[in-house]
């Protein structure tokens, strides 16, 4: 599907193009953020314990893993927290490391645990979640520097963590997905490409340029993402200049792609963000990286976290998890 479908598609902007079970998703979670009409007038640490209180009952549930243990990575900016959800049974497995959304500003691990459970259970990985450094506190590339400690740590204590070295895969939604890629980049061009062999983005922040079509579809409150609120996220990371705009490793958009690992990419069709997916889609595959790219039709930004309610976002966490079992 071309980026094209996207700007000129039938979509309608009331909300109406969503997937029923994807609807009441974004309704339920807007209104429980209406609750506290002084949002954006509050500190960021106010922000994010909102935040964890609306998206608690969209993480409760799910599988239960047979063992889920935190431990501290040590990092250059301190010690980072770490989940590693371990489905069972006893033994090596593969990884995936996940890096939450939430425009490096707000979410964490606890947001995002049913989801990682659901693709470790799923998939019969062992998921590492990562509680990286948020922004605009800890601008980039604090939060990417985590994230690649994190990658080496794992391959250096893969035997007690239960992991299969030669395995790991990285992934995450949204800013998540940012990092991921960008962390793919910076081990390719440090000549540690090998230690990762799989990417998984879903519905990543790859450019700082949405079109005027796709905001006036998908911008507004029916949907889950508007673009003043992304630039707003933008800008907390540190993409403040036409300098840091034009930097590959924080705006992926403008990357060289070369040499890196399968890729599965996971776009929500009624997303701000679905055309550039679509373009980087395009761009791997121009440069030899083999992608498996599937849009999800009715589905809004961060619908994978609608799993509790929704058949759809299910479905798209097990294309995932049989894509992993094939790349692996």
């Amino acid at each position: 599907m071309s980026e094209e479908f996207f700007r000129v598609g039938s979509g309608r902007p009331d909300g109406s193009d969503l997937d029923p079970d994807i609807r009441r998703f974004v309704r339920e979670v807007g209104a429980a953020f209406a609750s506290h009409p002084d949002f954006g007038k509050m500190s960021f640490p106010q922000q994010r314990a909102v935040a964890e209180t609306v998206r608690a009952p969209w993480a409760a549930g799910g599988p239960v893993m047979a063992s889920t243990r935190e431990i501290g990575v040590p990092c250059q900016s301190g010690a980072v927290r770490i989940r590693v959800l371990d489905p069972g049974p006893h033994g090596v497995k593969p990884a995936l490391i996940y890096l939450h959304g939430g425009g490096w500003t707000l979410f964490s691990i606890d947001t995002h645990d049913r989801l990682m459970r659901e693709y470790a259970a799923r998939a019969g990985v062992v998921v590492i979640g990562v509680d990286y450094a948020l922004s605009p506190e800890h601008q980039f590339p604090v939060a990417l520097t985590q994230v690649l400690e994190v990658v080496r740590w794992t391959h250096a204590h893969a035997d007690s963590v239960g992991v299969d070295r030669e395995r790991i895969a990285i992934g995450g939604d949204s800013a998540g997905g940012n990092l991921a890629l960008a962390a793919a980049l910076s081990l390719r061009d440090a000549n540690e490409v090998r230690r990762i062999s799989a990417l998984v983005l879903n519905y990543a922040a790859l450019d700082t340029r949405c079109s005027a079509e796709s905001i006036a579809r998908f911008g507004n409150e029916h949907y889950m993402l508007g673009g003043a609120e992304m630039d707003r996220f933008w800008s907390n990371y540190g993409v403040t200049s036409a300098r840091a705009a034009a930097n590959p490793l924080m705006v992926p958009a403008h990357a060289r792609l070369h040499d890196l690992p399968p890729t599965r990419f996971t776009i929500a069709a009624c997303d701000i963000l679905a055309e550039q997916n679509v373009a980087m889609v395009e761009k791997m595959r121009g440069a030899g990286v083999d992608v498996d790219s599937r849009v999800y039709e009715g589905a809004s930004h961060s619908f994978l976290e609608a799993m509790s309610i929704s058949s759809l976002s299910l479905r798209a966490i097990d294309d995932t998890c049989e894509w992993l079992g094939e790349v692996y």
